[in-house]
């Protein structure tokens, strides 16, 4: 599977992933995450624009995410635990499949972690297949953090 950094040309396509995302994670329990356009053109524009959005490719499009290198400024509080440690890190976001081919996810921590080898993650108490993903590739829970909108989330780090 190849990663990339995603450009403008790839914008409907990334679109596409997202769409068939969200309804996987509706038909899968998870009803009260990605909702309200989320995420949002504008964002994924803006995520490109800063080279921060990356597509997995295998016979095109598979899969997407954001891949923030730095402090996330969510991630400054935490509560309920406490991170591993506080060496630089990469946060991996809004990671997103069209459900056609398998390892989206594992093939995307590989690629971070080749740039960086502290990783964080976190996502919503409803997303129980993406916790189980999270978990199943070796990160450890650390506690909740909120979102810009006041929501929790479940927060994860990867150390090596």
């Amino acid at each position: 599977m190849n990663i990339r950094k995603a450009t403008l040309a790839d914008l409907d396509e990334i679109m596409r992933v997202y769409a068939a995302a969200k309804e996987y994670m509706v038909a899968t329990g998870n009803k009260s995450q990605w909702n309200n356009g989320y995420p949002q053109r504008e964002l994924i524009e803006n995520d490109i624009a800063k080279e921060q959005c990356y597509v997995c490719e295998e016979n095109g499009i598979k899969g997407v995410f954001a891949f923030i290198l730095g402090e996330d400024h969510t991630y400054n509080y935490i509560e309920d635990g406490a991170w591993k440690n506080e060496r630089p890190y990469g946060t991996v976001h809004r990671i997103g499949s069209d459900g056609t081919s398998r390892g989206i996810f594992n093939a995307a921590l590989d690629y971070c972690k080749t740039v960086i080898p502290d990783l964080r993650i976190d996502t919503h108490e409803n997303n129980h297949v993406m916790q189980k993903l999270i978990l199943n590739y070796g990160f450890e829970r650390c506690g909740i953090i909120y979102i810009d909108d006041g929501t929790p989330r479940i927060a994860y780090q990867y150390e090596a």
